[in-house]
């Protein structure tokens, strides 16, 4: 009884996930078949749609790029190469940033190998949190099934119980945006009479700390740092 009921819950799970990555897969095609017939506007609607459930690509993140651009809108187009740098770090994505946001140099983009290492692990989030969490469902099937050795499968139950919890709740990567006001104010404290610590144009990366009003707390030259709301664009 145990086993059937564990497998039709991974059975629903399958395929509502099947399903939903289908669903992703063929809107997708549709928004590349448009684009590959230069109906830019139409595709970039459907891009949009895909990129609001985080069930993007990174070319699409270059198409839609693109698309941007050639309408004008330096903003996004920067916005969309920022993320799809979040994803492949290469030093040609800056200096386009840099030739469309007209900025000699960029805050923000340096990424060390151990973030690149951390960003593969929550690439993987979804992958790794299912993998533990199939293991603990199976120990703690395994210790109703089996009485007489369920003191075995204590240990690795509450062991996978624990990696579950954390990867679900803390392989996250950190809020990040980009500044699209210009100028914009970087203050030291939430509030208009602070100290400025610099006045930027658009095209720097932030990581976001916390909210404050109309303020973001943010990560400036690895300082505490403020800035408002309207003024940035989270990736």
């Amino acid at each position: 009884m145990h086993f059937f009921i564990a497998k039709l819950i991974l059975f629903f799970l399958f395929t509502y996930q099947i399903t939903d990555c289908q669903a992703n897969v063929n809107d997708i095609n549709l928004a590349d078949s448009l684009f590959a017939e230069k109906k830019y506007q139409e595709a970039l609607l459907i891009y949009e749609g895909i990129l609001d459930n985080e069930a993007y690509s990174p070319a699409m993140l270059l198409k839609m790029a693109f698309i941007a651009e050639g309408v004008g809108d330096f903003p996004k187009s920067t916005l969309y190469l920022s993320k799809y740098y979040s994803h492949n770090p290469n030093p040609k994505v800056i200096a386009k940033i840099k030739t469309l946001t007209n900025q000699a140099t960029l805050v923000g983009y340096n990424v060390s190998d151990q973030q690149k290492f951390f960003k593969f692990l929550i690439d993987l989030n979804q992958e790794i949190t299912a993998t533990f969490a199939l293991l603990l469902l199976l120990f703690l099937i395994s210790i109703f099934v089996f009485p007489k050795k369920r003191t075995g499968f204590y240990a690795p139950a509450i062991v996978f119980l624990v990696l579950t919890f954390v990867s679900n709740n803390f392989l996250k990567d950190k809020e990040t945006a980009i500044v699209t006001g210009a100028p914009s104010l970087i203050m030291d404290q939430p509030t208009a009479a602070g100290n400025l610590i610099r006045k930027v144009d658009a095209g720097h990366r932030v990581v976001i700390k916390s909210s404050k009003d109309i303020w973001y707390e943010i990560e400036w030259n690895e300082k505490t740092a403020y800035i408002k709301k309207e003024n940035l664009s989270k990736i």
